[in-house]
């Protein structure tokens, strides 16, 4: 069951608050979703809490296994998603969404089936489970484990103002804070764009090893982007913050400190000069620039990948694959990140996984079936966007771990090259490990100095590569928040490094 309602024009704030929820469900323009939300407090959003009964997730699971199979699962989901754009001063569009179905999963051998339902009903899953049963291919039926209690696991997410008792009147207020801010750093910032999203999604497992697990994710996700102008010079400035949280997020790190970040990036490009092309050392500031091991590291780790063969690390194991100062973590299990998980969309707990420790590769990121096909345990990264979706390996939180450098003196013993403070848009190749990354804010280095603002750089290179060449790393680790794409599914994550320095990358830029 997929409901939504939506509005798009220009909306007066009073205007505005009149359509929403509390100002009696004319967002909610669908029946359907009328009958959900009918009976909620003013304000308040329907529970996520997903609930089926033990005997339907059991007669499920067999009815899964009745022609055979090694593993069966029932993955259960309900989400309540809202997101409101706010773009020159005016509200312009808001949508709230609702969705809830379930998939169940059979895996046979090196085969799988899978089957989605957007009812969910004890006839909607029998329905399901024959569907995906049949990959089994008519082997005879497998006595699974009966589904046990609901399990309490440990949380990784902590709420102390929960989304659904949050009136609209506060998540408009954030975003005029942001706006304003914005406008009022300079003069030459000539609009803003925020971008408001909240979600809490419901989620129940079990499978036929017995597992029965729910939980319910709160997730915030807050972006601004403001343009900078001075006469024929134009620069799109951007800054993110989310979490895994309440609404207190807006306590930790206010909307005017995403504001003024966004635009302080926006003004200081305004007098960028063309990047210079060559082979050079990189200094990369801490925070997003962790998105670079993210894609040319991280996805050639996940064990679907080294499964089939394929990518720089397949074979690797305990060997050498990068400097010494150079170690790689992917962690489920850190309070409140946007890529924090409690356990993952199979029911394994999340946790710190270290991939590459001091430049030998230790580990790669499985899900039930890679685990299975390696003899690999389960590392807690089997994710899928939503319950259509078949779990594969992805990353959480990924980050290069700390190291011993001072941040400052990085910089001031690197004589030239290129600072880069924040990056934008790239591509990888997972299976050759080439990547091409585009430098949104990016300095010259001279006498170790950063100096003049460039534009139109990017760093070019293979994975080994550049975590071989890696020889400093700074004490500053830093997180930034992304949306990560993979066989046609999103997940959020976050990525994160400290400053580290990168000695001889080749760097493409617009002039000689």
């Amino acid at each position: 069951m997929d409901i939504k309602g939506y509005f798009v024009s220009d909306i007066p704030r009073r205007t505005f608050l009149g359509r929403t929820i509390k100002g009696g469900l004319a967002v909610a323009t669908a029946p359907g979703l009328m009958a959900l939300l009918e009976g909620c407090a003013p304000g308040v959003q329907p529970l996520t809490t997903v609930q089926i009964d033990r005997s339907v997730l059991d007669a499920t699971i067999r009815r899964a296994l009745s022609r055979g199979g090694d593993f069966a699962e029932v993955y259960a989901e309900h989400r309540i998603a809202r997101s409101i754009l706010m773009e020159e001063s005016r509200f312009r569009s808001a949508e709230l969404g609702i969705s809830q179905g379930a998939g169940v999963r059979v895996i046979a051998g090196e085969r799988t089936g899978y089957a989605y339902t957007e009812e969910i009903t004890e006839e909607a899953l029998a329905r399901a489970a024959e569907v995906a049963s049949a990959i089994a291919r008519d082997n005879g039926p497998t006595e699974p484990v009966a589904v046990g209690a609901l399990t309490p696991r440990p949380s990784f997410v902590t709420v102390e103002l929960p989304l659904e008792y949050i009136a609209d009147e506060q998540r408009l207020e954030v975003m005029e804070r942001a706006n304003q801010a914005a406008l009022d750093y300079d003069p030459r910032i000539a609009m803003a764009t925020i971008n408001y999203n909240d979600q809490v999604r419901g989620r129940l497992i079990a499978n036929s090893e017995g597992l029965h697990v729910s939980n319910e994710l709160p997730l915030l996700f807050f972006i601004v982007q403001t343009l900078g102008v001075e006469g024929d010079a134009r620069h799109m400035g951007r800054e993110r913050l989310s979490h895994h949280s309440g609404f207190e997020m807006f306590e930790m790190v206010t909307p005017e400190e995403v504001a003024t970040t966004s635009a302080r990036e926006s003004i200081a490009m305004l007098e960028a000069q063309d990047a210079p092309a060559g082979r050079m050392d990189v200094v990369m500031e801490n925070g997003w620039g962790g998105v670079l091991v993210h894609e040319a590291v991280g996805h050639p780790l996940e064990a679907d990948n080294i499964a089939r063969e394929i990518g720089a690390f397949t074979g690797k194991m305990g060997q050498k694959v990068a400097s010494d100062v150079f170690t790689m973590v992917d962690d489920g299990s850190i309070l409140n990140q946007r890529g924090t998980t409690d356990f993952d969309d199979e029911g394994t707990q999340g946790r710190r996984n270290v991939l590459i420790e001091d430049g030998v590769l230790q580990g790669y990121m499985t899900d039930i079936l890679s685990g299975k096909q390696l003899g690999m345990e389960r590392t807690g990264n089997g994710r899928r966007e939503s319950f259509r979706n078949l779990p594969i390996p992805r990353m959480t939180n990924t980050f290069i771990q700390m190291g011993d450098s001072d941040p400052d003196d990085i910089l001031a013993s690197t004589s030239s090259g290129l600072y880069v403070q924040s990056l934008s848009g790239g591509s990888v190749n997972t299976v050759t490990g080439q990547f091409n990354f585009t430098c949104r804010e990016a300095y010259l280095i001279e006498n170790g100095r950063k100096t003049t603002p460039v534009r139109g750089a990017t760093l070019v290179g293979s994975c080994i590569e550049v975590v071989s060449n890696i020889d400093a790393v700074g004490r500053d680790l830093e997180f930034g928040p992304g949306i990560c794409g993979k066989a046609g599914q999103s997940a959020e994550v976050s990525v994160g490094q400290p400053t580290v320095r990168i000695r001889g990358i080749n760097v493409g830029g617009t002039r000689g």
